[in-house]
Order: structure tokens, then sequence, then C-alpha cells
């Protein structure tokens, strides 16, 4: 049986996000943000038409704040910088500077596949699973993903201002696309 193995990251055009919400009594005043990593990579390997593990590493310096909905006034330039320093305090970047995935198993569904596996984020390891969409366009592959990740689990307190009056929600959505060109 052969074997491949497939490396995708943002300059494939590629994209991994992290969306987030607001709640409290002054969540008007709040943006719910699109938050890019910049630099990140994936590698999948392959042994016939199945994947056998797959890694995803994302450094979390490189957090880009994209776009902000909501808020009593828009999200520009000076408010898209306190917010990325924001996130990169929450995550206690410094200490903290990368987030790892990696498969422990790997299962066939409808759309694509299941990965199980560790997530380390914040310097905390947890068990994540990890639906991932897989679409034939021909000529490549169009992969997706969509997970739901609670930062308490990683010891990571939502922002919050005002006394709590307008926080991040604890659970905020990880977002994945990317395509990979056939040989």
């Amino acid at each position: 049986m052969s074997t491949e193995t497939w490396t995708l990251d943002a300059s494939d055009g590629g994209q991994l996000a992290v969306r987030t919400d607001v709640t409290g009594r002054a969540s008007r005043m709040g943006h719910r943000l699109t938050i890019a990593v910049t630099s990140w990579t994936a590698t999948v390997e392959w042994t016939g038409d199945a994947p056998t593990a797959v890694t995803v590493n994302a450094e979390v310096s490189s957090l880009d704040v994209v776009h902000g909905e909501g808020g009593l006034t828009p999200l520009i330039g000076p408010e898209k910088i306190v917010a990325k320093a924001n996130a990169l305090k929450s995550f206690d970047a410094d200490r903290y500077p990368s987030i790892r995935f990696r498969s422990t198993d790997i299962t066939s569904v409808d759309s694509g596949f299941r990965l199980v596996g560790t997530a380390e984020i914040h310097g905390v390891s947890r068990e994540i699973t990890v639906d991932v969409t897989v679409a034939d366009l021909g000529d490549r592959w169009h992969i997706g993903s969509e997970t739901t990740v609670r930062q308490s689990d990683y010891k990571i307190t939502p922002y919050s201002q005002m006394f709590g009056a307008m926080k991040v929600v604890d659970e905020v959505t990880v977002t994945f696309d990317a395509e990979y060109r056939k040989p």
C-alpha cells in the first residue's frame, strides 16, 4: 500500500481562524471577532486512501483580528490592535507560544473523517473530537472543519471588561478551510 504525506499551511490559501461571541449586560458594546491564525502547518499522513495521522501546529503570536461584528462603533485599526493584544494576553502567548493538535484515532464518516486526538492549548492537553469534511473538486481536495472549544477547559480566562458587564463567551468556534492540489 502506498503512503503519502500532505503538508498544508496558510501560504496555500488555507485558513485557520477563531470566532468569538460576547455576553453580559453591556454585550452590545463588544464585537464578535474573527481572529485568523496566520502561521500554522497541518500535516496529513495517508496510507492507501485513508489518513492515518494528522498534526496541526499554530503559532499564537500570529493571531490577527480580521473582522468584528456588532459593537457600538466599527472595528477599525486601533481597536483591532487592542483586541489582538487582549487575545495574546489571554493566551499568555509569551509563555505558551504554540497550539498543537495530534490525532490518536481517525474514522471515516459520510462527509469525510472524524479525528479524535489531543489538543494542547495554554499548556493544557485535552482530548478533542474534530469532524473534517472532504470534498473532491476534480483537480484538488477541499478540506474543512468547524469545532467548538471551551477556553476554560484549557485554563484560559475569557477576556472581560467593565467588571464582567461585557465579556467574551467561554465557547469559541475554531474553523479550518484549505485545499490540496492533487499530484
